[in-house]
């Protein structure tokens, strides 16, 4: 993790940034989190990495939440925060969700970047029974050399695909095949940014991936199976908008193809926001001090529009929480509206 007057540039050690690049960062107005879950198991560690949301179309209030605890396993906890469930998983550092078939019956597949051998990524999937609020383990996929990290999902010709970041800059994606009665992969190419990368995302509207290169900024690719290999910048770390390290992706879609890309500018403990029809910067907050306590050294973030349920009533926010003293590191949730109205928005 970077500290806060660490700044990476790509090519160059660790530097102090000037008064005058603190100075021209954009204003980042507070919000306060409007509930937190649970603090993971694992106390004294950096644990707690990547939430994931699922929510319930009959019964928003009834919406769960997956998040790792990167030393042990995964956790589910309801919108009130209490963890409903944990399975033993390892090192897992990423996850996602999404539904679709899995064995032939409609499911909500959960599915996590496993890095208890940091030689081969490998994808831990489950399948999240939504009544009960478990997980069920459904087996592992090869993902390529090197060390799991980043993790997505995305829908891609009637199968679930994985996006891999790699810990060195790899990104593999994966076609999953949950048709049998253990779940099957094959990579079908490989992408590569320079450097130490993680956070991912993929717009299902206009089939675009999204991934931080945590010291460098923000890039985009081609998400289609055939599409092309090479990155496209959208923002660079400058001290200002985006801080190193650059960390977890979250998507806001609006429309066709509207809305904005978060990111967890980690290196002074705030968000950044970009268009997805341009990229353009469209401003940046924190999570301030409240009755759940402010957010710090945000790894991973998770966000999902629409009805949750009287405290998140236009869509849920969830940012890990990396200084959650006395108790250990926990995700504080926060609603998408109180972001809207801060950076006076416009849908």
């Amino acid at each position: 993790m970077a500290g806060f007057f660490a700044l990476l540039l790509p090519g160059c050690t660790a530097r102090t940034p000037s008064w005058a690049e603190v100075a021209a960062r954009a204003p980042a107005p507070a919000v306060t989190a409007a509930g937190e879950t649970d603090a993971v198991a694992t106390a004294n560690a950096d644990a707690a990495d990547d939430p994931a949301i699922w929510r319930d179309p009959r019964d928003p209030a009834r919406s769960l939440i997956v998040g790792t605890d990167k030393k042990a396993g995964l956790n589910v906890y309801d919108l009130s925060g209490r963890q409903r469930h944990f399975i033993d998983a390892g090192r897992v550092n990423n996850v996602d969700l999404i539904t679709t078939l899995i064995g032939g019956r409609p499911g909500v597949l959960v599915a996590a970047s496993d890095r208890n051998d940091p030689l081969n990524a490998r994808i831990a999937l489950f399948e999240l029974d939504t009544a009960a609020a478990t997980l069920r383990l459904l087996g592992t996929v090869a993902a390529g050399a090197g060390e799991a990290y980043g993790l997505c999902l995305a829908p891609q010709g009637g199968a679930v695909h994985v996006y891999m970041v790699a810990k060195d800059g790899t990104i593999a994606q994966v076609a999953l095949d949950l048709s049998g009665t253990a779940p099957a992969g094959a990579i079908v190419r490989t992408m590569k940014l320079a450097t130490q990368s993680e956070g991912c995302a993929v717009d299902p509207r206009t089939n675009m991936l999204y991934v931080a290169e945590e010291n460098v900024g923000l890039w985009r690719f081609d998400a289609a199976p055939t599409g092309s290999t090479a990155a496209t910048s959208i923002a660079k770390v400058d001290g200002a908008n985006l801080v190193a390290d650059v960390e977890g992706l979250a998507l806001a879609p609006i429309g066709d193809k509207g809305g904005w890309l978060v990111v967890s500018s980690q290196g002074d403990n705030a968000y950044a926001l970009y268009r997805l029809e341009d990229g353009l910067f469209a401003g940046r907050f924190r999570i301030g001090a409240g009755r759940f306590g402010e957010t710090s050294e945000t790894d991973g973030i998770a966000l999902e529009l629409g009805d949750f349920g009287p405290g998140y009533p236009g869509g849920l926010f969830i940012a890990q929480d990396g200084d959650n003293m006395p108790k250990a590191q926990n995700f504080k949730l926060v609603a998408w509206d109180a972001v809207i109205n801060a950076l006076k928005l416009n849908p």
